[in-house]
């Protein structure tokens, strides 16, 4: 009898450990900021979610799996910038449901962070007008209209470090180097575009140094080019990396443990004279937003490396690597092959083979802002007039959609646009209208 009180008493109880153990959401916070919504979820911990759009009306959907709102979160908060208003529930199989009832059609991006000095676990959801997706922006600079994109490329190690060494005693000091200034040159013949190498010769920056004298160039985006290598010499392929969430944290605590004693600055704006919990914002904002920038640029980067050479990740991969720890600018590490690799070693030896890379790296990067322009960029101009001419070309054996917006200096976003295409699919004897601006 004893033990059935006992089971019963088990039985009953459940529920309430239940509750007491899954996930809450203990807060919602909304702010919009430079044409930027940004919705948090303050957590209790981590926990798995999905997100989707729905149109006529526009919404977003956040589904947390296993996952309640607290008792204390009675009120939501009114919409704010592109939120009309949010509402919650529960679904079928359990799920908390959260709905943002939309202004506008939107973009969004949405990433967890762990525990910081001032927060838990967080969901983070930053939503954009559709169409006008931007790179990170640094607050405070002042650039003239119609500036050039700038792209900060970091040859690895050099001077007394040499990096990784091949069989053949290929130094990835050296290949590195050749590929950055091919990448380099491929950029500065772009309109509209400039290329700063971190280094043009043999020698040694300090890895702090190298983003410092990317932010000093105003840098929209910074590249590091590097080849891997491994015990195992068989393995093969090209990885692109942008920093993870945990080298981000570490990277925030670091610089807010330094404001008071240097002049720590992040998009321009000085931390030194701010208060702890708004210097905390301010890095918190500008870099999830340039973590988000970096995976969106790394996958256009590591898409183009797929068409060309062989890869090592298909998606981009994420660490905590010192060099790409700036935290108001988006960075990407390419690890060009393995140097370890003796067929690869080879190849990377060929002032062809690097070209194609540099290529490869080129026309990622190319995309990405030509779909995402600076808003006050030439390009980002250029976008927005109509073509002073329209070009009729017929797609000939072994063109590619990039390839011709290369040649006519257009980005292929317009030639889809300008054609009415859905993706980047052309045959043989296809005719294409190209829009041509003056300069191009």
């Amino acid at each position: 009898m004893h033990c059935r009180r006992l089971i019963l008493t088990a039985i009953l109880l459940l529920p309430a450990i239940a509750a007491q153990s899954a996930t809450t959401v203990e807060n919602i916070r909304i702010w919009a900021e430079s044409g930027k919504t940004r919705v948090v979820l303050d957590l209790s911990r981590s926990a798995e979610h999905s997100i989707f759009t729905l149109r006529s009306p526009d919404r977003l959907v956040v589904d947390l799996k296993d996952v309640q709102l607290a008792k204390a979160l009675t009120d939501l908060p009114t919409g704010v910038g592109s939120v009309r208003s949010i509402r919650s529930g529960i679904r079928s199989n359990g799920q908390l449901r959260v709905v943002l009832d939309l202004n506008e059609n939107v973009r969004s991006r949405s990433f967890t962070a762990g525990p910081n000095s001032q927060y838990g676990d967080r969901l983070v959801i930053d939503l954009q007008r559709a169409g006008n997706l931007q790179t990170v922006k640094r607050a405070s600079e002042r650039y003239t209209p119609g500036r050039d994109i700038v792209v900060a490329i970091d040859p690895g190690h050099g001077g007394h470090d040499p990096g990784a060494i091949g069989k053949a005693r290929t130094r990835e000091k050296d290949v590195a180097l050749a590929i950055s200034r091919k990448l380099a040159a491929r950029i500065n013949a772009e309109q509209g575009m400039k290329a700063v190498l971190i280094r043009n010769s043999d020698i040694y920056v300090d890895h702090r140094e190298r983003t410092a004298i990317a932010r000093r160039n105003n840098a929209d985006l910074f590249v590091s080019i590097h080849a891997d290598a491994v015990d195992d010499r068989r393995a093969h392929g090209a990885t692109v990396y942008a920093l993870s969430t945990k080298g981000a944290s570490d990277e925030e605590a670091r610089l807010l443990a330094e404001r008071e004693n240097a002049a720590v600055r992040v998009g321009g704006v000085s931390l030194e004279d701010k208060d702890e919990v708004l210097a905390e914002v301010l890095l918190d904002l500008s870099q999830s937003a340039a973590l988000s920038a970096s995976l969106e640029v790394g996958a256009r980067v590591i898409r183009e490396l797929a068409g060309t050479v062989r890869v090592r990740r298909k998606n981009v991969q994420q660490a905590g690597l010192l060099v790409l720890k700036s935290p108001d600018m988006p960075s990407i590490l390419v690890e060009t092959a393995y140097i370890s690799n003796p067929d690869e070693e080879k190849k990377l030896r060929d002032p062809r083979h690097q070209s194609k890379l540099a290529g490869s790296i080129w026309s990622g990067i190319r995309t990405y802002f030509y779909t995402n322009p600076p808003p006050d960029t030439q390009i980002a101009m250029n976008s927005q007039r109509a073509p002073d001419r329209q070009v009729r070309h017929v797609i000939a054996r072994g063109d590619t959609l990039s390839e011709i917006a290369e040649r006519y200096n257009v980005s292929t976003a317009a030639i889809r646009a300008a054609n009415r295409m859905s993706g980047n699919n052309i045959r043989i004897g296809q005719t294409l209208s190209i829009p041509v601006f003056s300069g191009s």
